[in-house]
This record gives C-alpha cells, sequence and structure tokens, in this order.
C-alpha cells in the first residue's frame, strides 16, 4: 500500500524538524477569540452529496500550530484539500497582515447524518482524536502513538501530519480515515474504520517503523483529566463535589480477570504497571454518570464517556501502564493509560498492530460480576473514641452483577491483601469477627458496602486489593487501590 510503503521510506530518512509556522497573529490569540473562528457547515467535505458523513476542518490558531495535510480519496485517486478563507466565520476576527492563501489547516471532525450539527470524531494537536457517544459528549482523548511516556525525560509527541479521508458509497454507514505518523523515533501508518452509533467504534490498524531503540512505545494510548473524587479530594476547594473526565482504570486481564483501579490525583508524579499476558482490553472510564455528583451544567462531567481497547489479536506480554501526574486543576490532562510490550522495540524492525476503540457510556464489554461503585477513605476508629494511630479506614460500595439477587443477610466475604502493613480488628468497621472486614447491604444506595481498616508503619506507598466472595466463588470484579500513608 501507498501509504506503508511512505512511511517505511521516511523512517530510513533524517527525521524531518518541524518547526511552528503558525504566523504570529494566530499564535497570539486568547482561547475567546480562537473558538470564535468556526467552520461554514456549507463548505464541508461531502456538504453537496447524499452522504452519511461530512468533515469539516480546524483553523490554526492558539495550541494548534501544526499544519496538517488533508486529502479526499475518491475513485482510487487522492485530491488535496486547499486551505480557503471563505470556509471560515471569523467572528470579528481581524488579521493584519493578512493570513497567507496556503496557511493549511490544524485537523478535522466528522459528523454524521443524524444530526450533521453535532461532531462524531475529531483528529486535532499531534496524534490525538476523540469521539463521542449518542449524548454528543467529548471527555477523554485517544493518541496514535506515545512515546516515553512517565519517564524522567521529556517525551516525544508523534504527529500526525497528513490524514486520507476515504469517500464513503451513498449507503455506507462506516467511513475510513488514514493517517500517516511522523517523529524523531518512529513513522507510522494508520486506518481507522469508524462506526457511530449509540457507541462510537473504530478498528484502527498501525504500520510502525522504528528508527532507533525505544525504552517504553505506548501502545493504543489513552489520556484523560482526574482534579478529585469522593476518593481524592486533595485538590478539590471548589464547590462542585467531583471533577474529572474519567474516574478509573479497568483492566480485562489475559487470565480473565476484571480489575476496578480508581484514579488519583497525586503529589508527585506516579507510574504503575499491572503486568499481563494477552490482555483482554483496558479502558479509562467515567462510572459515575449521576449529576449530583458533579453539580456542572457546562462542562456536564456526567455525560463524559469512557474509551476501552479492545487487542484484535495477541498482543504478547508487557503491561498495561498507568501515569497519574499532579494538576492543580481541570484544565491539564493528567492521566494517560497505554500499553507497553515486555520486547524491546529496536530501530529498523516494522511492528503492526490491530485493535478496537469503543467511545461510550458503558464500553466495556458486559460480565455477570458486581462492579465497584464508589472508594471512600477516612480516619480510622470510632467517633468519640480516642483514634489509633496510623490507621485509615476503607469504605467500598458494590453494586450490580450476583449482588442484586442476594438477600440482605448472604454470607458474603470481603477478601482483602495488602502489600505491606496490616488489616486489624475491625471492631471499629463493624464487621462480625475480629481481623474480618465488614460487609453489608446498603437498600438505600442500592450497593453493598465494605469498611475494613488499615494500619501501617512504614509512609510509603502501599497497594490494597479486595473483591467479594461468596463461598468459593468471587462474585466481584477486583478492587485494587494505591494510597499513601500521612508522614504525620
Amino acid at each position: 500500500m501507498a501509504l506503508v510503503r511512505l512511511a517505511r521510506g521516511l523512517s530510513k530518512a533524517p527525521p524531518r524538524e518541524f518547526v511552528d509556522e503558525t504566523p504570529p497573529q494566530l499564535r497570539d490569540l486568547d482561547y475567546d477569540r480562537y473558538r470564535r473562528i468556526v467552520f461554514r457547515p456549507d463548505h464541508a467535505l461531502w456538504h453537496d452529496r447524499d452522504l452519511a458523513f461530512r468533515a469539516q476542518f480546524f483553523h490554526l490558531g492558539l495550541f494548534f500550530r501544526q499544519k496538517v495535510r488533508i486529502y479526499e480519496v475518491a475513485e482510487g485517486r487522492a485530491r488535496e484539500i486547499a486551505y480557503d478563507p471563505a470556509m471560515f466565520d471569523y467572528g470579528g476576527n481581524r488579521f493584519d497582515p493578512p493570513l497567507p492563501a496556503d496557511l493549511g489547516f490544524a485537523g478535522f471532525r466528522l459528523h454524521f447524518h443524524t444530526d450533521f450539527r453535532f461532531d462524531m470524531v475529531a483528529f486535532q494537536g499531534a496524534s490525538y482524536f476523540r469521539a463521542v457517544d449518542g449524548r454528543n459528549q467529548y471527555g477523554l482523548s485517544a493518541r496514535g502513538l506515545a512515546v516515553d511516556t512517565g519517564l524522567p525525560r521529556p517525551e516525544e509527541f508523534p504527529l500526525f501530519t497528513r490524514f486520507w479521508l476515504v469517500r464513503p458509497a451513498p449507503a455506507d454507514t462506516t467511513v475510513t480515515v488514514w493517517a500517516l505518523l511522523e517523529s524523531g523515533s518512529v513513522t507510522g501508518a494508520y486506518r481507522f474504520l469508524i462506526a457511530p452509533g449509540g457507541r462510537t467504534v473504530m478498528e484502527v490498524e498501525a504500520r510502525l517503523f522504528p528508527r532507533r531503540p525505544i525504552e517504553r512505545l505506548g501502545i493504543a494510548p489513552l489520556t484523560s483529566m482526574f482534579q478529585c473524587g469522593e476518593n481524592d479530594r486533595r485538590v478539590c476547594d471548589d464547590w462542585r463535589p467531583e471533577i474529572h473526565d474519567s474516574d478509573g482504570l479497568a483492566l480485562w486481564t489475559g487470565a480473565g480477570e476484571r480489575i476496578w483501579r480508581p484514579l488519583v490525583n497525586p503529589a508527585y508524579l506516579r507510574v504503575s504497571s499491572f503486568l499481563d499476558d494477552n490482555p483482554r482490553g483496558f479502558g479509562l472510564l467515567q462510572r459515575d454518570q449521576r449529576f449530583e455528583s458533579y453539580q456542572d451544567t457546562g462542562a456536564r462531567y456526567h455525560l463524559r464517556p469512557g474509551a476501552w481497547v479492545e487487542p484484535l489479536e495477541g498482543w504478547g506480554r508487557g503491561a498495561v501502564m498507568l501515569v497519574e501526574i499532579p494538576t492543580p486543576d481541570e484544565t491539564f490532562d493528567n492521566i494517560v493509560a497505554f500499553w507497553k510490550p515486555d520486547r524491546p522495540v529496536r530501530g529498523g524492525e516494522e511492528l503492526t498492530l490491530r485493535y478496537r476503540l469503543v467511545w461510550g457510556a458503558e464500553p466495556a464489554p458486559p460480565v455477570d460480576l458486581a462492579r465497584v461503585r464508589a472508594t471512600r477513605i477516612g480516619r480510622g476508629g470510632v467517633v468519640g473514641r480516642p483514634r489509633p494511630p496510623r490507621t485509615a479506614k476503607f469504605v467500598v460500595d458494590f453494586a450490580g452483577g450476583p449482588l442484586s439477587l442476594l438477600p440482605g443477610d448472604a454470607p458474603l466475604v470481603p477478601v482483602v491483601t495488602t502489600s505491606h502493613g496490616e488489616i486489624p480488628g475491625n471492631e471499629a468497621a463493624g464487621s462480625r469477627r475480629p481481623g474480618t472486614p465488614a460487609v453489608f447491604a446498603v437498600p438505600e444506595a442500592g450497593v453493598w458496602r465494605v469498611v475494613f481498616e488499615y494500619r501501617w508503619q512504614e509512609t510509603r506507598a502501599v497497594d490494597l486489593r479486595l473483591y467479594l466472595r461468596l463461598g468459593r466463588q468471587a462474585l466481584s470484579e477486583t478492587w485494587l487501590y494505591q494510597w499513601d500513608p500521612p508522614a504525620a
């Protein structure tokens, strides 16, 4: 294929140096002035054809300073789409000197015939892209590739530099996008087959050509934001109860275990590695979809979709990496998740990757297990009594799956393990037996609640693990949590 040959050939040549060619009058735009530049719908690609899709283009400016080339592919031929200022309503912006005639675009977005007013997918900035579900709300983003993310040096951001939009047939309900990826370390040829609906589904195929060894190659990276939630209020001096695009990392391991890891906004850069062999999937999800949890009519965090990555072939041994970065507020994406292969990535080799990327309120495959509903943490002990030192109380709610069929006195057993420290006798937690976490139904909330205490001797991070079983059968997914005991 021509794109694969192009990417392979570029990998053998010296990398291009991408410089900021954006005119100063566009670089100096503030957020509000940039937002006033909007594409005119009557100039959309395919607007004059009876097709299910249309494409609009993003203007250069603000943070988006890398010019991309965009082509339409029809009848086996590619035609570059030229920038024309008539495509845009500049919203009262005046530029002196006038913008160059060959300015180019910063990216594009696709619209579906169910309502051409709303975006379906957008590709804009580096190798970032994102999609909505049937609720027409953007949230987290994906990237084509991550290079050396979370290492003690600046990461490299590969760029999508060219796109080819394949004109669909009149009856098509999917659309194909090809993209060329370039960076100092790697080139790549990407194919996206995109199907909109209640969930937006992308089938992604990537042919990668590393120029040099890459220490940490991040495959199918997802990028999100977590400032605060019910489990972590370290940075939450805000009138809103919770502020996040995603509240947890979901894992489906090669061995079949389903795992939920709540996100945090740490005080320091935190990198977690979840070793696996041929994972079935992973994703960053927004499980809490109740408006009252956010109270934000503008950001609409309760409608933010999650994204789920499903390998379409065996990925072998490696790890799902989770990078959590301190952030002072919601303007910075501070969460990254990706797959890192175990084997070294060498310069001159070729890699082929295929995966499905699902965007939606419930993007992960269903499973007949109870799921974690909420995580809360507080001081150990009992109110009105002397509090034990170095002790914290964890309250984890589970709901759904087989729990919904159990009577309130079912003999559920919460299984808790810890990497260090101890789970003490839990009179303070209300357990039936000393040393055993408490578990009980909370009909008012529709959940089963586990309460346990953790006592530490060291202030280094601790990994906690919990699931519910009845007899020998696991009834819930596994809750994982990494917690930093306070220094005093």
